[in-house]
């Protein structure tokens, strides 16, 4: 957390918005700002889930420069091909960069998609682009729209549908869906000594089976239910009490959020960085029931020493963290069952620019997909010989979300209604990329 830096376009990395505003605004909330909201809207009838298939969307945040990655030019000229090296894989003709070996043995796993566009240079544009489909609506994110869908976990609401962490970001909130689809958002980096979730574990010298223990908790309770918005529609105390009292008391919601129970072996093999251990409390979520996590990880906005920050940092943090995910998931069965999403706002241009950076392009790019369904190994669409433009199969943000809920069994043509009563589809329009399933 303390490594955070500025966008080079003067936006803060982390974004501007915390947790003590987002509540107000939609964005994001807390765990007394989401009871008051769950309480309120408990007796609602929600569609049940589809499919049982969760999301785990990691967010890279500045953009991944996917010409040095996924999608490497070995025959261009020097000030487009960098300064990289491709490997092979375990894919007979799918070669990645050689500063991401542990990901090229999981490429049976992997799916690229080589041919994204949206066109969209610009941080907060191109970030609501490729977290809602939308460019110039308002729109909810994705995760606002699952957990309107009833995507919520089997057995109650012992976790939240939709975890945010370990920064919030504006394009995440559930726009005309409500608060009550709002991300539950945790200000703390998982790879912190003492992470914990505030106001959502009780300590661990709380043994919630003794009277006096129960009566402590409930005290809790109490002191969250005076900062809860009043203004909010929240049924009558006692219901709220007794709703934050299963949650702080489930073993559910401590063993996922407890990340300090794993092993120091399985800790370690994730690395002891923010985006690893992020990717480790990512899997616990999935365990649990989450059905959509987002996780957010900075300093990927290369415009100055791109090639030194992506070998000594990024991409072995990158490598490291999510080869531990896809194989752990795997050796619990979860794979079939979650859909692993790897994407920036957009990628980084051809050209090298005169601080050995790479500038903003959305004009191609490439996302991975591993997991729920999506068959691996394989390349949709292409890029031209400079990653200038898609020259096969041009693959946009709301054909992306409409196999994201084709995966999760939503149809992107259901109309919901805003605040307002106005029915609104899902999605407008929007391709299903059939090949990769």
């Amino acid at each position: 957390m303390s490594n955070e830096r500025r966008y080079h376009d003067a936006l803060r990395r982390r974004d501007v918005l915390r947790v003590g505003s987002l509540g107000a605004f939609g964005f994001g909330l807390n765990l007394p700002q989401m009871l008051s909201l769950e309480t309120a809207h408990a007796d609602a009838k929600l569609p049940g889930p589809r499919r049982e298939v969760s999301v785990i969307y990691l967010f890279l945040a500045g953009g991944l420069s996917t010409i040095d990655t996924f999608d490497m030019k070995p025959d261009a000229p020097t000030e487009v091909r960098g300064e990289f090296d491709s490997i092979s894989t375990t894919v007979p003709g799918i070669r990645y960069c050689e500063h991401l070996p542990r990901l090229a043995r999981h490429a049976t796993k992997l799916s690229l998609i080589r041919s994204f566009v949206h066109g969209n240079n610009g941080h907060g544009e191109a970030d609501k682009y490729m977290l809602t489909g939308y460019l110039r609506e308002e729109r909810p994110s994705f995760g606002s729209i699952i957990s309107e869908a009833g995507h919520a976990q089997p057995g109650g609401r012992n976790v939240p549908p939709y975890v945010v962490f370990p920064r919030m970001h504006p394009a995440a909130g559930p726009a005309f869906l409500g608060s009550t689809h709002a991300p539950f958002f945790i200000d703390a980096d998982p790879s912190d000594p003492g992470f914990a979730v505030p106001d959502l574990i009780p300590p661990l010298e709380v043994d919630s089976t003794r009277l006096a223990d129960r009566t402590r908790l409930l005290h809790q309770v109490d002191r969250l239910h005076r900062h809860v918005d009043r203004r909010s529609q929240a049924a009558s105390f006692a219901k709220f009490r007794e709703r934050a009292f299963r949650l702080m008391t489930s073993s559910e919601a401590k063993s996922a959020f407890d990340i300090q129970a794993e092993t120091e072996s399985v800790r370690t093999a994730y690395g002891s960085h923010t985006l690893g251990q992020s990717c480790l409390l990512a899997r616990r979520l999935v365990q649990a029931g989450v059905r959509y996590t987002m996780i957010t990880h900075n300093n990927w906005d290369t415009h100055e020493n791109n090639f030194g920050d992506l070998k000594t940092n990024l991409l072995p943090q990158l490598d490291q963290g999510v080869s531990a995910l896809l194989g752990d998931l795997e050796d619990r069965g979860l794979l079939d069952s979650t859909l692993v999403v790897i994407t920036g706002e957009f990628g980084r241009t051809p050209k090298i620019n005169k601080n050995a950076g790479r500038d903003h392009w959305g004009n191609c790019f490439t996302v991975a997909l591993a997991g729920g369904g999506v068959q691996g190994g394989r390349i949709h669409g292409e890029s031209d010989k400079w990653t200038n433009a898609p020259t096969k199969d041009p693959v946009r943000p709301l054909d992306f979300a409409a196999t994201m809920f084709h995966i999760l069994g939503l149809d992107p043509r259901r109309v919901v209604h805003a605040l307002d009563g106005r029915p609104m589809h899902l999605l407008d329009e929007g391709r299903i990329i059939r090949e990769l399933l």
